[in-house]
């Protein structure tokens, strides 16, 4: 099915602190853009940061259901004022903060179906919900259940293997199972479980919408080989899982034409589809329009990595999901605690707080920085589990102190790309001829850094001027879902403008890269030993 010139298509992104939308057109421009904010727009649901955290039990956050129905409410009503003519929106497409889980009750299918368009629809879905507060991705209650699925498989690693991550707390397996053993009643008068994704998908189709690959691979219970469910984990979870969760699909999945309620209400074109929503993540690697062989590095807060991978390896630390873009690949994400807030203490330390101070001793030291390594941790890290400064001479000794602020400088920002490098390989990335490296996040405007990125790697580095990328992923998804049996994503996606070339490797980076990563494997090692070693003492 072809779409007209002037067809429009609607992206929505439904994060922790608020719902986003976007309408682009034809040429994926953007035409409208509007979002809902939770705490403010919607106080009567009295959360704080978009989530509720009770004293009494800190390990536990949440967000009443309802209240993510009634932003969808608000948002489309304030496109229609924006001036939206949503008789022209070909298809829809959405994201939303991943491993959440919302769980419908007995007679929602037929609510569902059955919408009054003269109503809205938070009055019409308020009895609809078995569990009415959503578990989201900060809540970490669930220990007990993530240590049941690591057992049941016979160790972390094997779970791993099947599901691309070992059992997380904030998981929608474990997350699910916990509710199936706390809330038995509960779970039993559930009719169906979505993840956040899903759920709003679910809005839009009036039926359950099914949960896709890609966001499923976030919930310790999809085989991401076979693409379908693992019996073993289900059982393990709660009784009849197969037949509360569905049947997950592809990412690009054209799942059906939106409901009457949307073209009687906002007056949609019956001929509108719903494409499968996905999880922020993926979206985020849409929106980056990640190519086979591309890295996106966000450097913020905290650094993450997205790898498109073509046969993943098993890693104990970081994730692996089905890729939303290409059924037969996957992406990796690596999460680096220690980002900005460690880079901006040594600019403090070493660089009298300037960047221009900091970015002139980087500049004046070699690449290899005369065989000096550091490792800084101001928090636990996640890859590898390591805390504190750690100082490393040419010699491979741990040492005090560098004789110079440059070599500190340099010791700092080498250090944290060769341990990306290092744990992207360890997934199975394989830096090859077109590799690209998109930069995004607040040191993406730095080029000294993103020059040591590009050595590090021996790849371009690129930035991308995409802002609210998975917001944008999903208008673009809405376009692929629609027409990708006549043309590829990239074809889609060619009217857009190509990411910006800010640097590439010297000539000499990969010979000094290249040992400086097998050093730093040896060197993590040596940490862990010594603190091992310590906490036996």
């Amino acid at each position: 099915m072809g779409a007209a010139s002037n067809a429009t298509y609607l992206g929505l992104d439904l994060s922790t602190q608020q719902l986003k939308a976007v309408v682009v057109d034809n040429n994926l421009a953007v035409l409208h853009e509007t979002s809902v904010q939770f705490d403010n727009d919607l106080p009567e649901f009295r959360t704080y940061g978009g989530v509720i955290q009770k004293r009494a039990e800190p390990h536990v956050v949440v967000v009443p259901t309802l209240m993510w129905v009634k932003a969808l409410d608000m948002i489309l009503d304030k496109l229609r004022v924006c001036g939206v003519d949503f008789s022209k929106v070909a298809a829809i497409s959405g994201c939303a903060q991943q491993h959440g889980t919302v769980y419908w009750g007995k007679g929602s299918q037929n609510q569902l179906q059955q919408l009054d368009p003269a109503k809205f629809l938070h009055e019409q879905l308020v009895t609809s919900f078995s569990v009415t507060t959503s578990p989201v991705w900060m809540d970490s209650s669930t220990t007990k259940e993530c240590n049941m699925l690591n057992e049941i498989v016979d160790g972390p690693e094997k779970l791993a293997e099947i599901t691309g991550s070992r059992a997380y707390e904030r998981f929608s397996g474990p997350q699910i199972a916990k509710i199936a053993r706390t809330r038995p009643e509960a779970y039993s008068n559930t009719e169906r479980i979505s993840l956040i994704s899903s759920f709003l998908a679910s809005l839009f189709f009036g039926d359950f919408a099914p949960i896709d690959w890609s966001d499923g691979s976030g919930m310790n219970l999809l085989n991401i080989h076979t693409k379908d469910w693992d019996d073993v984990l289900l059982e393990a979870c709660g009784l009849g899982l197969r037949e509360k969760l569905g049947k997950p699909v592809s990412s690009c999945s054209d799942i059906g034409p939106i409901s009457s309620y949307f073209v009687e209400r906002f007056g949609f074109d019956e001929a509108c589809r719903v494409i499968a929503f996905t999880g922020d993540n993926s979206g985020s690697l849409i929106g980056m329009r990640l190519k086979e062989g591309d890295i996106a590095c966000s450097l913020g807060t905290s650094d993450t990595l997205f790898l498109w991978l073509n046969k993943p390896k098993t890693a104990l630390e970081g994730h692996i999901f089905c890729n939303p873009l290409d059924d037969n690949a996957y992406m990796a994400l690596l999460c680096f605690k220690n980002g900005s807030l460690t880079r901006e203490r040594i600019r403090d330390s070493a660089a009298q707080g300037s960047w221009q101070i900091f970015n002139e001793l980087l500049e004046s030291t070699p690449r290899g920085n005369f065989g000096n390594l550091g490792l800084y941790f101001d928090a636990q890290e996640i890859l590898p589990f390591v805390i504190g400064d750690h100082r490393f001479n040419k010699a491979n000794e741990e040492i005090s102190r560098y004789s110079s602020k440059e070599v500190e400088v340099r010791a700092l920002i080498e250090g944290q790309f060769v341990a990306k490098r290092a744990h992207a390989e360890d997934f199975g990335f394989v830096i090859g001829p077109n590799t690209r490296i998109i930069a995004t996040g607040g040191a993406s405007t730095n080029k000294s850094i993103l020059q040591v990125l590009s050595d590090v790697f021996n790849s371009p580095v690129y930035v991308s001027e995409v802002a609210n990328s998975a917001m944008m992923g999903a208008a673009y998804q809405a376009k692929h879902g629609l027409l990708r049996n006549e043309s590829n994503f990239d074809e889609i996606t060619r009217c857009l403008p190509e990411p910006t070339l800010v640097c590439r490797p010297y000539n000499d980076a990969e010979t000094i890269y290249k040992s400086m990563v097998a050093r730093y494997r040896k060197i993590v090692e040596k940490i862990k030993n010594k603190t091992s070693t310590k906490q036996t003492i």
